[in-house]
């Protein structure tokens, strides 16, 4: 299980009000989703990957923020052996890159997975119409077989054409957040195509779940707490392996989504090491000091152990709180555990800045500026 180099005196009775809140909250619906997995929809999900493997050389993964980083940053770190390769898209809205994933399939056999709630999000929303097009151009009338949907259950654009056309659908749960979604359907079904072992990523998420885990990502919580009451307003996640730059990524959606609030928050910064000691190492040693540090302490080899060692000596005598979370192992299953670990610690964490973890009403005031301007974006 993971492990922490801090142990601070935690108010247990916040803290139980707070996960009560939490386990009621109408957004509090991935608390459970380890212990509760539906089964049969594991089962579907193994079999559905295996139909893309055995139809696909690549799985086309469209969709921006929640709907991806998840579950990417998890196939970036183990780069699990796959006979399928998958290319993504719907992130952005730069032709380059949307030029480059297209190209990037090529004359391949391809599929389609698009995730959205509602489908009218204009990133994935463009990149699905380019794809959907050259997989009709390939396929024609059988191309609609190619296509998987992860939607909501029962409304919204994409769910619509889901049902008209017939296309595989899997459900966008309606009380869990895109952040939080990574072990639904949203994050299980391209992990499974990628060859993570989706058993194991469950395990270890269900691990952290039970009352020892809750219990750690309280600690957190409460040590990002008492360090933001005392002027520290940047969280600089650092990790000793490149592979882990996507759940960085996600680290910084999860925690910038869901804390910053009526200006309140912690800024999520990150880096990985050594490459980035020598390019910001001089401001973590004698910069300003209003950040603290939390490394992501995967399992290394000796000669990497030695530069985590001396950075946590290093930058701790140089003024910076250091959290250390020691990750157990780099696997399915130490993954599993992060990202329980990290969602609820993010969700306590939230609620003792007095903010509501689970909306980001202020991502939306750049898609009314785009709806204003006649870009087409729906709400």
């Amino acid at each position: 299980m993971i492990t922490l180099n801090f142990d601070p005196e935690v108010d247990n009775g916040k803290i139980a009000q707070i996960l009560a809140d939490i386990r009621e909250d109408p957004m509090g619906g991935w608390v459970n989703l380890p212990q509760n997995i539906n089964i049969d929809e594991v089962m579907r999900i193994k079999e559905v990957a295996r139909k893309i493997t055995e139809e696909a050389e690549c799985l086309v993964c469209i969709g921006i923020g929640g709907s991806y980083l998840g579950h990417r940053a998890i196939i970036e770190a183990l780069s699990p052996k796959s006979e399928v390769d998958i290319i993504y898209a719907g992130n952005s809205l730069s032709k380059r890159e949307l030029d480059r994933a297209l190209t990037d399939v090529g004359d391949r056999d391809f599929s389609l997975l698009v995730i959205s709630k509602s489908g009218t999000t204009l990133e994935p929303k463009v990149a699905f119409e380019a794809f959907k097009r050259k997989l009709y151009e390939k396929y024609g009338e059988q191309a609609a077989s190619r296509i998987y949907a992860t939607t909501d259950a029962n409304k919204g654009e994409l769910h619509d054409e889901a049902v008209a056309n017939g296309y595989a659908r899997f459900v966008v749960p309606d009380n869990v957040g895109g952040r939080y979604s990574v072990l639904s359907a949203v994050g299980l079904l391209p992990l499974a195509v990628a060859g993570v072992d989706i058993d194991k990523l469950l395990e270890g998420a269900a691990e952290m779940a039970g009352e020892k885990g809750v219990e750690m990502s309280a600690k957190y919580a409460w040590m990002r707490y008492v360090l933001f009451s005392r002027n520290y307003d940047t969280e600089v996640f650092s990790s000793f392996e490149p592979s882990t730059a996507y759940f960085n990524e996600w680290l910084k959606q999860l925690f910038g989504e869901s804390e910053g609030k009526n200006r309140q928050g912690v800024f999520p910064a990150s880096l990985i090491y050594s490459t980035d000691l020598h390019s910001m190492g001089q401001f973590m040693q004698d910069g300003r000091r209003n950040l603290w540090e939390t490394i992501i302490d995967y399992p290394t080899d000796e000669m990497n152990r030695k530069v985590v060692n001396a950075v946590r000596v290093a930058h701790t005598q140089g003024g910076i709180p250091v959290l250390n979370i020691g990750v157990p192992s780099f696997d399915e299953k130490g993954f599993g555990e992060l990202v329980y670990f990290f969602e609820m610690a993010c969700a306590i964490s939230a609620k003792l800045m007095g903010v509501n973890p689970f909306d980001q009403p202020g991502v939306e005031a750049y898609k009314k500026l785009l709806r204003d301007d006649g870009a087409g974006l729906a709400s």
